[in-house]
């Protein structure tokens, strides 16, 4: 039995692990889209490292773009196994892998115009809608806490990771040579005191496991609460400054915490009476699907619902759908708070508006999760005083922040609370994944202390043996 691992290895983004067995099975645990990588992301997401056909069963964490978003060129490319899921994973995948292959589609044919104007050949998009709706044929939908029997030689079973609805950890009983494997999954480990989520799950006693390190040398800021802080910003920008408040943020999870907290303010008659903007049909349509999973929440927003129908609704709330009422905002001189995808400002809506307002000192761009280093957002993060948008240098004159208690990952304290049910000696060995290279080198020495005794941090397309 083997494992290898094709993305998230020494970097954040593009989820793809593959435990290959004796009899030839092979089992992808995630399929994820490389995003942010610069240069690189093209080639990165048009090559496997293994062949899709032989591939025979896909297990998926959470519905995340960096750990679904490849699923519909893998069908594409010849998978026709059974994708599993929890049941809001695979809701939330149709919305989003149709999306995507929308983005896909749109990048090509801008591309293809300009190509044809240079006597190139056409490109085809990575994949089609087409490939997604397939895709969602595939999927086999199984509950938290339930044993299920994918063949003879594996069982999976999904706990609660609490990262975003429907998120789960995948726990492998893998059967060869007549003993059982334990093999253990963390997919993206969200925080123990989430605002809106329950927390991960405890798990029984793995023999190996794969434990993302996003935060693995970090601690969240738990000094100033989100709504404290989003007021804070408010104030200086729109109040004080008369400008733009600009919220990159991720259509699932982010845009929903960020509602959340903003109705909060409300609720304790603080929030100032400005529009705030969602602009994202996507984050439109998972704000809507996630009221229908409201057995996910925590006891608090259990609480609060009995007095507020609509936790992530406020006066002033106004939804952008078409493309010219978000174009028309770019007009507006008007203070105003904007919240758009995507959350490193590498494509979607929200990256016109920034290359429309990034030169103006009177507004902000408020960067509200990871980012990595090259995507613009990250750019914006580690102090760049000019950025490219849309192939035009911009200087950056708008203040540019950044709200750090509000990551969906856990930090490194809630990393080593996710484990603290296991016993470090009976675990064979521990794989670092989806973090970057210098902050898992930091980890892997506290787990070291804490008594884990084979920690790996693997590269790309890298293969290792297990037991």
């Amino acid at each position: 039995m083997k494992i290898a691992f094709h993305g998230a290895a020494r970097t954040v983004t593009g989820s793809k692990h593959l435990l290959s067995l004796n009899n030839g099975k092979k089992y992808l645990l995630d399929c994820g889209m490389f995003q942010g990588m610069g240069h690189e992301t093209d080639a990165l997401n048009s090559t496997w490292g293994f062949d899709p056909r032989e591939v025979t069963h896909l297990i998926l964490s959470h519905a995340h773009i960096d750990h679904s978003g490849l699923i519909p060129k893998l069908v594409k490319d010849g998978f026709n196994g059974k994708i599993f899921s929890t049941p809001a994973t695979k809701d939330l995948s149709a919305l989003l892998l149709e999306d995507s292959a929308g983005i896909q589609e749109n990048d090509v044919k801008y591309a293809n115009k300009k190509r044809a104007a240079e006597g190139q050949p056409y490109i085809e998009p990575l994949y089609t809608k087409e490939h997604a709706w397939a895709a969602m044929d595939l999927f086999v939908t199984v509950d938290y806490g339930d044993w299920y029997t994918i063949d003879e030689n594996v069982e999976v079973m999904y706990t609660d990771a609490g990262h975003i609805i429907g998120s789960a950890a995948v726990h492998l009983r893998i059967k060869e040579n007549g003993k059982t494997t334990r093999l253990t999954f963390s997919g993206d480990v969200g925080r123990y005191r989430d605002v809106i989520l329950k927390s991960p799950a405890n798990f029984s006693q793995a023999d190996y496991i794969l434990l993302e390190s996003t935060y693995g040398n970090s601690l969240h800021d738990e000094q100033t609460t989100t709504p404290d802080q989003l007021l804070q910003w408010i104030e200086k920008t729109c109040l004080q400054k008369k400008g733009k408040l600009i919220m990159p943020a991720f259509s699932v999870g982010r845009t929903q915490e960020l509602l959340y907290a903003l109705n909060q303010l409300e609720l304790e008659r603080r929030l100032p009476k400005l529009d705030y903007f969602v602009d994202s049909p996507l984050s439109i349509e998972v704000t809507e699907l996630l009221k229908k999973f409201p057995q996910y929440f925590n006891k608090h927003i259990q609480q609060v619902l009995r007095t507020d129908s609509d936790p992530f609704a406020f006066t002033g709330l106004k939804y952008v759908k078409t493309v010219e009422q978000s174009k028309l905002l770019n007009f507006r001189n008007d203070p105003c708070v904007i919240i758009s995808a995507s959350g490193m400002a590498e494509a979607g809506r929200v990256k016109h508006h920034i290359s429309n307002n990034i030169e103006n000192s009177r507004n902000t761009i408020l960067l509200t999760g990871y980012c990595e280093p090259m995507s613009l957002g990250g750019r914006l993060m580690s102090g760049a005083k000019e950025v490219g948008i849309f192939g035009v240098r911009h200087e950056v004159n708008a203040e540019i922040g950044a709200i750090r208690s509000m990551s969906a990952h856990g930090d490194y304290e809630d990393l080593s609370q996710f484990l603290a049910g296991q016993d470090p000696k009976l675990v064979r060995k521990l794989f670092l994944v989806h973090g970057e290279y210098e902050v898992q080198q930091a980890f892997k020495q506290r787990l070291i202390r804490k008594g884990f005794l084979d920690v790996e941090i693997p590269e790309r397309h890298s293969e290792i043996g297990l037991g």
